[in-house]
């Protein structure tokens, strides 16, 4: 059989067997070329415990029991000792060297530079004893008539790199020692880092509140003895240490639990500064199970694995709401290739299957993922599913567009989460922090600023812990990014990520003073009411954000495929809308604020940028909804007229885009160019009378020019089409009832504007005095004197300039006195000529 004893950083195996005349065989094994070379045979019988070949293969250190306690008692082999640690030439095999001939086991590992380092004369092996101490030994090696041998004959040089240790752990890709020394009542985890330059320095000292037993070292990752460390693994504790590439460093352990079908373990998250202990009670289990929690590093999550019980998935860059953490039972836990075995994790998403020496990688999948997300029916499971499927897996169109469809049916059915918030935050913040360092840490990845509920079968109970101490100079990668973490945690992590709290509160206030009313005028109306309103809202200010917010549309519709005129699917209007300009700006002048204050090394340039995308990927993410929602209810462009009833599929897509505005209000987000006028037309073509009235008075639908424009022209004077247009035209704000009543040519409607042209040339006037009007400015002799007087008066005012509808001549004196004489005809049965 083969066993493998150890996995070095090139990813090369290194593997043992026995031979037809039980000799024992060493080889080697490449992941990448798929083949397998043999390195060296002792023509005995053989137990390796550790062996370790150096990065040019000219090296092959390898240690090993020389016989069984029962063969020493039995041969009286009292002065031999028990384990033997040899350094061998291999290029090709010649000289043997012994290292170690001790009582006390021990492991060995060479030292790789980095990648693509040429080859060096000088290899560096770690040697690890049980007596709980590590040494480095120096090995220079000379090229003599085509073999390389090693270049001195007496003592190799060699140096104390820690001691006094009770558990260590090899990261062998980055070089790292952690390990651990007993302290007073606690233990203090530390980590020696190994440079290229043959140098290493301690570099992290945290104080864990573990209990270690000392009476024996434990070792991870210096390769694997089955028949030792399952000796020394029952009577020490099950530990292991993991990085991430962001900067997250998390110790995991498995605790005793003095109750029977009860699992306990914890992991401390030492870049958050806090520990969560989890319990959990185990269905009844067979006598033979294992009850030993093994621990997994998938880069973004940790997974707790106990064969045949439970996979969770703990969520390592956002450990603090238990609901981004994945927990499955049943068939959804079950590993096909790893049950009932003990395994490790020799590093980021592999698996070593410690007693049949087999490797494995491992990884979430996709598939798997959206399966159970379809059918989660808890809300915890759904929003660790979600989060995991948009933050953990690379965005492709077909992966949104499932996401995007169990949005959409299930929209109703998660009571404690918007699912679209969480799509379009997740979303943004996927797509933007991988452009700038630091930049996760100031955006939001979530609409939950909290979670009450609990995970069924799980008990969490969470503790500060104090933070790791690092002492390095110029360290670039994890360590650099360790800091960065620790140091956001001393300044109150939560509150650097951006939030729309005051944008919402400069968005009410806004809302309170009535500047919405003239949302519908020009730009230079609205500078002017504002100006009026409040004298620090200078007109630069306004400008500066309405001409931000213009250009932030412009690259969203750039930016959109579905905007060119081939593609385009959505019939999403290219309109002004000075609402949400005004909302966009807003948000454009606090999200560059909020980044200035935190990322001012990367430059103004930069985070005009930064800003720049995040704002047009937000609009984006809207229309990308709409698009797959539109395509998916088979609708077309054509949709958006009004001479007929909407489908069951427009009702379908009127609900999803009520939801839409309702998620966008709750995060107070603007919505692009056009949603407003598609959303209404859908409520005029699927909604009745009174509900959509209900639903206009109640600002779920907006009045948009464009809809109302085309809804007067387009529906002619029915009597049910007239009760609509008049229930609409009522309700329009005065700057866009000016605007849109020209279109609809009714007695009705001409009768508002005359009533509304005479109120408004009345305000106009205020306290000026009127001259008394002439008789023969009358425009037509008409024998009613109240009318006359009126229609004098009003010419006499216009003649002073006052005109409040410049835009449209037609209404004037002489339109309302013809609008009058109509409308009294009109009631008193007579035609008028």
């Amino acid at each position: 059989a083969l066993y493998v004893v150890n996995v070095e950083r090139n990813g090369k195996i290194i593997y043992t067997w026995k031979g037809n005349q039980r000799n024992t065989h060493i080889g080697l094994y490449d992941l990448q070329t798929k083949q397998n070379e043999h390195l060296y045979m002792f023509e005995k019988n053989l137990h390796i415990i550790s062996c370790s070949i150096n990065n040019e293969r000219t090296l092959l250190a390898v240690s090993f029991c020389q016989y069984t306690e029962e063969e020493r008692a039995s041969q009286l082999l009292q002065s031999v000792s028990k384990y033997l640690t040899l350094l061998i030439e291999i290029h090709p095999i010649n000289n043997v060297r012994v290292l170690k001939a001790v009582d006390s086991c021990v492991r060995v590992q060479f030292l790789y530079p980095v990648e693509g380092r040429n080859a060096s004369r000088e290899s560096r092996l770690l040697l690890v004893s049980e007596d709980k101490y590590i040494e480095q030994f120096d090995i220079h090696v000379v090229a003599e008539e085509h073999k390389v041998v090693i270049q001195k004959s007496g003592q190799l040089p060699r140096a104390k790199v820690v001691d006094d240790l009770v558990w260590a752990q090899w990261d062998m890709m980055e070089q790292r020692l952690f390990y651990i020394v007993p302290k007073e009542s606690k233990s203090t985890l530390r980590c020696v880092q190994f440079y290229p330059d043959e140098n290493f320095s301690s570099i992290l000292e945290a104080h864990l509140d573990i209990s270690v037993n000392d009476t024996q070292l434990k070792l991870v990752n210096f390769g694997y003895d089955y028949c030792q460390d399952q000796d020394v693994a029952s009577k020490s504790l099950n530990l292991q240490v993991f990085t991430s590439k962001a900067g997250g460093l998390c110790v995991c352990c498995s605790l005793v639990s003095d109750i029977p079908h009860e699992v306990i373990y914890s992991i401390y998250f030492l870049h958050k500064g806090y520990n969560k202990t989890f319990t959990v009670s185990l269905e009844r289990t067979e006598s033979h199970q294992l009850k030993e929690v093994a621990f997994m590093n998938l880069d973004y999550y940790v997974a707790a694995y106990l064969p045949g019980q439970f996979l969770h998935l703990l969520n390592i860059q956002h450990p603090d709401l238990l609901c981004y953490s994945l927990f499955l039972t049943g068939e959804d836990a079950r590993i096909d290739m790893l049950q009932n075995c003990s395994i490790r994790s020799p590093w980021v998403s592999t698996v070593l299957v410690c007693d049949a020496g087999s490797l494995y990688d491992v990884s979430i999948s996709d598939s798997a993922l959206l399966q159970f997300l379809q059918k989660s029916k808890q809300d915890c499971e759904r929003l660790a599913a979600l989060h995991c499927a948009l933050l953990y897996f690379q965005h492709t169109e077909d992966l949104e567009r499932q996401i995007i469809q169990w949005i959409s049916e299930n929209l109703s059915t998660c009571h404690s989460f918007d699912p679209i918030q969480e799509f379009i935050i997740a979303s943004l913040y996927c797509r933007m922090c991988p452009e700038t360092q630091n930049l996760d840490k100031l955006l939001p990845y979530t609409s939950l600023h909290d979670w009450i509920g609990v995970v069924p079968g799980v008990i969490c109970a969470t503790d500060i812990i104090s933070l790791p101490v690092l002492e390095f100079q110029n360290s670039k990668g994890f360590w650099e990014k360790l800091n960065s973490n620790l140091e956001s945690v001393k300044y109150a992590e939560p509150h650097l990520h951006y939030h729309s709290k005051v944008l919402r509160r400069e968005w009410r206030n806004l809302s309170e003073e009535g500047v919405f009313y003239l949302v519908f005028c020009s730009f230079w109306d609205f500078c002017l009411f504002t100006n009026q309103r409040e004298e620090r809202r200078t007109t630069a200010h306004l400008r500066n954000i309405f001409e931000n917010a213009k250009k932030y549309v412009l690259v969203y519709i750039i930016f959109t495929p579905s905007y060119f005129a081939e593609a385009r699917l959505v019939p999403l209007f290219e309109e002004e809308d000075y609402q949400q300009q005004l909302l966009i700006g807003l948000m454009v002048a606090q999200l560059k604020d909020h980044l200035m204050r935190h990322l001012q090394y990367v430059g103004k340039k930069k985070i005009d940028q930064i800003v720049l995308d995040y704002v047009a990927n937000m609009l984006n993410l809207v229309h990308r909804i709409m698009k797959e929602v539109w395509r998916r209810y088979q609708l077309h462009s054509y949709i958006f007229c009004f001479d007929e009833r909407g489908s069951a599929g427009e009702f379908a897509v009127f609900h999803i885009m009520s939801r839409i505005l309702e998620a966008a209000n709750g995060m107070c987000m603007p919505l692009p160019p056009g949603f407003h006028t598609l959303h209404l037309g859908l409520g005029v073509r699927c909604l009745p009378l009174h509900t959509l009235l209900h639903y206009i008075d109640n600002g779920v639908l907006q009045l948009t020019e464009t809809c109302v424009r085309k809804l007067l022209k387009d529906l002619d004077d029915t009597e049910q089409n007239e009760k609509l247009k008049f229930s609409i035209v009522m309700r329009l704000p005065e700057a866009l009832g000016q605007k849109v009543r020209q279109y609809w040519n009714h007695p009705i409607n001409a009768n508002l504007i005359a009533r509304k042209y005479v109120k408004l040339l009345l305000e106009k006037l205020g306290n000026r005095q009127c001259s008394r009007p002439s008789p023969e400015r009358l425009s037509v002799p008409v024998e009613f004197l109240p009318l006359n007087y009126l229609t004098n008066m009003l010419a006499e005012i216009e003649n002073q300039g006052v005109h409040p509808y410049e835009k449209q001549d037609h209404v004037n004196a002489r339109f309302v006195e013809k609008t009058a004489l109509k409308h009294t005809m009109t009631l008193l049965g007579l035609k008028y000529s």
